[in-house]
């Protein structure tokens, strides 16, 4: 057997933090990193400082951090000044800050604060939020399925409301295929109509396993649902962009089970004490409507009904009497014009002013047949003078007489001065045209 000497695993870890302790290099290290997996504790604080390739874990003591003239935050980029330590019951070792100042902001960090008022900028943060229901039926929840959350929702659920349907949709709620998942559960769930509240969340984390509930395709889904939505995303202190812009935020999946759903207790009791004020009232309604109808039972109009009518037919009476009176009136008055008329009737005989308007007719169209036999006699004496008149002033009635006249082809020849010696001329006459030669012009001469 080998006689070699095995070391414990203490020993090992006693010697590795010796050699730490020991080394002069790891007794006071500047680094610079980002801060990540925060969470501010009462006394000591815990997190990890980190850069693109590594994490180490931190350690600030209470004395170190009251001293700190800025807030703590995630994400935030840091320069530290501390010692390498290592710590024993875990065999791990961390770095022991004791001193700290701020170097920027994380990418991590810078990118959540640029998205986040990008989208306020929008309104997204500041659109109504959607009342919760108060008796909810069907409960939509995204989150892992093995995660704590669900079943920390499944337990207060039972406990408060255990008549509620639960229905888990199994999500990546952290890595690369964490956005796509959570978004198409909700869209799922969206379009399906049965839902009244939907529950988004998962554990505590870093802000890089918590990344997926800040990228924007999870925000504006969460805006577009139309189901009013819980957000319980990390830790209270953990703020992520999906708790802005859902309806509410629950510090943690317990109490977002106790913002879904009320206290079936609680509610029995209310809807007994409901029942008691409803039967309460009933039976004072129903009390008063019996004295009521005890009174109208003991009335006499149910004892001596006949006095109801009493008035009406006194009423009717009157009526009666003065319809009668008004009827006696107006049949005298309408006897009296009757009468009247009688009279003027027989007065003027139809027959005698029939034979009078027939001699006016007469008369009229005697008259008429005069004047128009007048008027026919003074037209033909006007019509024949006037063709006398135009008789007389006719050309052929002048030549008739001997008279003639004469024309060339230039026109009718009224002077001397139109003709030529030796030029033929044409003579009309009243029965014909003879045509001659011009031998002499002489021109009349006034003695």
């Amino acid at each position: 057997m080998s006689t070699q000497q095995y070391l414990t695993v203490t020993a090992l870890t006693k010697y590795i933090k010796r050699k730490f302790d020991a080394d002069p290099y790891l007794e006071r290290v500047f680094l610079t990193g980002e801060i990540s997996n925060y969470r501010k504790r009462p006394n000591h604080q815990y997190f990890s400082l980190k850069d693109d390739n590594s994490v180490i874990s931190a350690v600030m003591y209470r004395g170190e951090f009251n001293r700190l003239k800025f807030n703590l935050e995630e994400g935030m980029k840091v320069l530290i000044v501390g010692r390498v330590n290592v710590y024993e019951p875990s065999g791990s070792y961390n770095i022991v800050v004791e001193h700290m100042e701020p170097d920027g902001v994380g990418a991590l960090y810078q990118a959540y604060t640029e998205l986040k008022e990008r989208l306020a900028k929008e309104g997204l943060f500041s659109l109504p939020k959607k009342a919760l229901p108060a008796y909810p039926k069907k409960i939509a929840i995204v989150t892992s399925p093995s995660g704590a959350v669900i079943k920390d929702i499944i337990t207060t659920v039972k406990r408060r409301y255990p008549i509620v349907q639960l229905v888990l949709y199994p999500t990546v709620v952290q890595g690369k295929d964490s956005v796509r998942s959570i978004v198409t559960n909700l869209k799922r769930i969206n379009k399906e109509e049965d839902y009244d509240l939907v529950i988004i969340g998962r554990g505590g984390g870093s802000i890089e396993d918590l990344w997926s509930f800040n990228e924007e395709a999870v925000i504006r889904q969460l805006v577009a649902m139309t189901i009013p939505v819980i957000s319980s995303v990390g830790h209270e202190t953990d703020t992520t962009l999906s708790d802005l812009v859902a309806d509410v935020r629950a510090a943690t999946p317990t109490a977002a089970a106790e913002l879904s759903v009320p206290v079936m207790t609680e509610v029995l009791l209310t809807i007994q004490k409901e029942q008691q004020l409803l039967y309460q009232a009933t039976r004072n309604k129903v009390i008063v409507k019996n004295e009521k109808l005890n009174r109208l039972m003991h009335s006499y109009v149910f004892r001596q009904p006949q006095r109801l009518y009493e008035a009406h037919l006194v009423r009717i009476d009157h009526l009666n009497t003065n319809l009668q009176s008004v009827m006696t009136k107006m049949m005298e008055k309408q006897k009296s014009q009757h009468q009247r008329l009688n009279l003027q009737l027989q007065n003027v005989n139809p027959l005698s002013e029939v034979q009078l308007l027939s001699k006016m007719w007469k008369t009229h169209d005697d008259d008429l047949h005069d004047a128009m036999t007048r008027y026919m006699e003074h037209k033909k004496q006007t019509l024949t003078q006037n063709m006398l008149s135009l008789d007389m002033l006719s050309p052929l009635k002048i030549m008739s007489r001997g008279y003639a006249y004469v024309r060339t082809d230039a026109g009718i020849i009224k002077s001397i001065n139109e003709v030529k010696v030796d030029e033929t001329v044409t003579i009309h006459l009243l029965d014909g045209q003879v045509d001659a030669t011009i031998t002499d012009i002489k021109e009349n001469k006034n003695d």
